[in-house]
């Protein structure tokens, strides 16, 4: 009788076993040769969640689960560092002379007890007879016709073991010599102890569930099930360590293990399982009730959290709301959004808690005045620091959203949570701050920075795989969304009909599939090369069913992504490894406003700041907004522009640069002492000027009118009014190359009458007065440092964006810009 069949266990216990027992599938159980006698798992090496590679050396069984193992098992691996030759040489002329686990049966013909080894292929009865009593050969012996089979001494003592006895001592030969080995050291204690809780022998690929509560085997068996479902690698050590932690402190559930002990693999898994045992029968009817939910019950991962929400008619309503809200919910960060919502009643909750004697339990007693209480108490908060300006708004946004909702789901009707609750406990619209100003221009990268970036590509492989870098080029190269990259099927290249190559990828944010997006011919290079790396690794699976970036762990097949957070991970190791990355900087010292070479922030390098730059750089080319709405599948272009737009302070940052160097209709220097009139100059940017050809004007009439009510005819630079600045110098240069063109031609043209012509010709003095601003101008561009001039550059860029004046004039598209900085596509 087997020793494994653990104590009986109350009613109720065995009911639960019961229920998750008959949650573990047959064909599970039969995958992994299961016996409900026997109790040992054997680990199928045909199934590639529960093996990997053998050991290269001949012979050897083991499994090698890590890269970093060279093909070799630990054991061997031992062996060939103690060996001193190449690995090769050791590979081919390692022999397997060290002793094998496991059983061999007696050669002797239905002899019922355990051979001794492999050399001695006898048990000790017959080893005895054979050597020193008939003294023969053994094939001699066995032909002896007074040699009998013996029968067995019956099963080992050791709960955990599903040998034979060798002797009467009532152990296999591996536990009596344990037995003696732990005598010796002192360890060995209470023999039935002892027995209970003794590990069975280690065997590759076998797991042993002997010894251990029939509730502890049913939760290992289902845990497992369904990790295997999950798609994760299973090592059958990590599994054993398990089951004999369970049985060394004879516990009756996992959830009682103690896991100090354990490593840190030992230690996930007994989380893991953990995890599976406590959703079984899990459903949204078993949550909806609890303070604290299990997501995954309605389809989403980790918990929602009411508990901090104290008055329980406002709990209630709040996960009434929750139920309602979460199936309109999509996208990858649904959790988080309704804990966000959740969040902001916390904060209700929490206003209402301290500042009503009642602590707010009872809602007929609610009005207007703990509205007030409430919106004051975020002020503070963000007074003090608590809170940013923008969860501020956050909160009082949705806090009004979650009130309004739970009005319009009927639950301040009779005989609901919410009624009773007054008509005046709301907030209004009005009650709502503003949202703050956006005081940065969107997250592009400099140029400088991308070029840096680009040009270490080389070291992104070398830190994480080649699979990472190739995510990274294309997330730089198409401006998509790093989950968007991660998740493209293995098929996601396709041709246009003039053969051009389009990346077909799935816009999870907006729900809209199979979008695509024109890529230039080194783009494509890259995806066909990472699709040949994913059919090396996935030979046999169909291609329709595989990832171009399919996951590392847990990814037997192929069809699991690699996760957008893992490549952040491995991209945020990479910047942080690279060398500081230093750009031009103005900076106040004394007063005085300087350029430094300062360090530029890392942490403003990460994966969607390639899609922000994506989008500037189209738009510094000259792409017009529709187009660019559609390369960044927006469906409004106002979205559109908040990835490009110029932010106030950099915008000012660049006015201030320019305005130092505004010229008038002589070239003379308009604002020497720009730095102490630079405040009202910026308003003067927006009531006291227009824009006229070549700079500005601030006649009042004209500006009134908004620069059509020109008196000289728009001959700006012999006006009084006009202002002009080194932004415009590429302006004022085409046009004195006009002029003189124009001179030229009418010079040329015979055909007209002397009034016409001398009309129409440009005059001496105005071709003088461009041609001495011009002169001017670049003097004092040739006066700066190469660092101020650079800065000047870039006060230009973005003082020049969004001056294009369109005339309803068909134009011809400009070619895409180069998003890869020293790449030729």
């Amino acid at each position: 009788m087997s020793l494994a069949i653990a104590t009986p266990q109350p009613a109720e216990e065995d009911a639960a076993v019961t229920a998750l027992m008959a949650a573990v599938q047959p064909d599970f159980l039969q995958l992994l040769g299961w016996d409900a006698e026997v109790r040992f798992l054997v680990f199928p090496r045909s199934h590639p969640q529960f093996s990997d590679s053998e050991c290269l050396v001949n012979g050897c069984d083991k499994m090698i689960y890590y890269p970093s193992q060279k093909g070799l098992c630990s054991g061997c691996t031992r062996r060939w560092k103690a060996s001193d030759l190449p690995l090769e040489e050791f590979v081919v002329t390692a022999k397997r002379y060290w002793r094998a686990t496991g059983v061999i049966p007696c050669r002797v013909p239905q002899c019922e007890r355990a051979g001794k080894n492999r050399p001695s292929p006898l048990c000790a009865t017959h080893l005895y007879q054979q050597r020193k009593i008939h003294k023969l050969p053994l094939e001699d012996y066995l032909a002896l016709p007074e040699v009998r089979p013996l029968p067995t001494f019956g099963p080992c003592l050791v709960a955990a073991c599903d040998r034979q006895r060798d002797y009467l001592n009532g152990y296999c030969q591996a536990h009596a010599q344990r037995r003696r080995i732990d005598q010796r050291k002192g360890t060995f204690g209470d023999e039935d102890q002892w027995r209970r809780t003794t590990r069975a022998v280690s065997e590759s690929g076998r797991v042993s569930l002997r010894g251990l509560p029939d509730r502890v085997v049913a939760e290992i068996l289902y845990g497992l099930q369904q990790r295997v479902a999950e798609g994760l690698r299973h090592k059958d050590y990590v599994l054993r360590s398990v089951a004999n932690a369970a049985r060394a402190q004879q516990v009756t559930a996992l959830d009682e293990l103690t896991v100090g002990g354990l490593n840190r693999h030992d230690k996930t898994l007994v989380k893991n399982f953990i995890k599976h045992i406590g959703r079984f029968g899990l459903s949204p009817e078993t949550e909806r009730h609890k303070d604290v939910w299990d997501a995954t019950a309605f389809g989403l991962s980790g918990r929602l959290s009411f508990e901090k929400i104290t008055q329980r008619w406002l709990r209630e309503a709040t996960q009434a709301w929750a139920i309602d809200d979460i199936p309109r919910r999509r996208g990858k960060n649904r959790r988080r959004v309704v804990q966000s919502r959740i969040n902001s009643l916390v904060r209700l909750s929490e206003s209402l808690r301290l500042n009503r004697p009642d602590h707010g339990d009872d809602l007929r007693l609610l009005g207007r005045d703990d509205v007030i209480a409430f919106l004051n108490r975020l002020w503070f908060l963000d007074e003090q620091g608590e809170l940013s300006i923008h969860t501020h708004v956050s909160i009082a946004r949705d806090a009004r959203r979650l009130l309004v909702r739970m009005r319009t789901l009927g639950l301040t009707q009779p005989g609901q949570t919410l009624h009773g609750l007054p008509d005046d406990f709301a907030l209004r619209e009005e009650d709502i701050p503003d949202d703050p100003e956006d005081s940065e221009a969107g997250r592009d990268l400099p140029p400088e920075v991308m070029r840096q970036l680009c040009d270490n590509l080389d070291s992104l492989e070398e830190i994480s795989t080649p699979d990472i870098r190739t995510g990274v080029e294309l997330i730089i190269d198409t401006g998509r969304r790093p989950d968007e990259i991660c998740k493209l099927p293995l098929e996601c290249l396709d041709r246009d009909e003039d053969g051009s190559p389009v990346l077909v990828y799935d816009n999870f944010k907006s729900l809209r599939n199979a979008r695509r997006l024109p890529i230039a011919g080194a783009t494509a290079a890259l995806i066909i090369k990472q699709q040949g790396r994913v059919r090396a690794r996935f030979p046999d699976a169909p291609p329709a069913k595989l990832k171009l970036f399919a996951a590392l762990v847990a990814n037997p097949y192929g069809t699991k992504a690699m996760t957008s957070q893992w490549l952040s991970t491995q991209h945020r190791v990479w910047v942080n490894s690279l060398p500081n990355f230093f750009l031009p900087t103005v900076v106040e010292e004394d007063g005085e406003r300087v350029t430094r070479m300062l360090p530029f922030d890392k942490e403003k390098i990460f994966p969607y700041a390639y899609r922000h730059t994506y989008a500037q750089r189209h738009a510094d080319a000259g792409v017009p907004v529709d187009v660019l709405q559609s390369l960044m599948d927006h469906n409004q272009a106002s979205t559109t522009q908040q990835y490009y737009r110029v932010g106030e302070k950099r915008r000012r940052e660049a006015v201030e640069r320019v305005t130092a160097m505004q010229f008038d209709r002589h070239g003379s220097r308009v604002w020497r002492q720009a730095k102490t009139l630079l405040d009202s100059e910026h308003v003067r940017r927006a009531v006291g000027s227009v824009q006229v050809p070549y700079g500005v004007c601030t006649e009042p009439s004209n500006v009134a009118a908004g620069g059509g009510d020109c008196p000289v005819r728009f001959r700006c630079v012999g006006c009084g009014h006009f202002r002009t600045d080194i932004s415009y110098l590429p302006d004022l240069e085409a046009y004195l190359a006009d002029l003189l063109k124009n001179r030229e031609r009418l010079a040329a043209f015979v055909d007209a009458d002397t009034w016409a012509k001398a009309e129409a010709m440009p005059s001496d003095e105005e071709i003088a007065r461009v041609r001495r601003l011009v002169q001017r101008v670049r003097a004092d561009l040739d006066e700066l440092t190469d660092e101020d001039r650079a800065q000047i550059q870039e006060a230009v860029t973005l003082v020049r964006r969004g001056r294009t004046v369109s005339l309803g004039m068909p134009r011809v598209p400009q070619p895409s810009p180069d998003l890869r900085p020293s790449r030729t596509t």
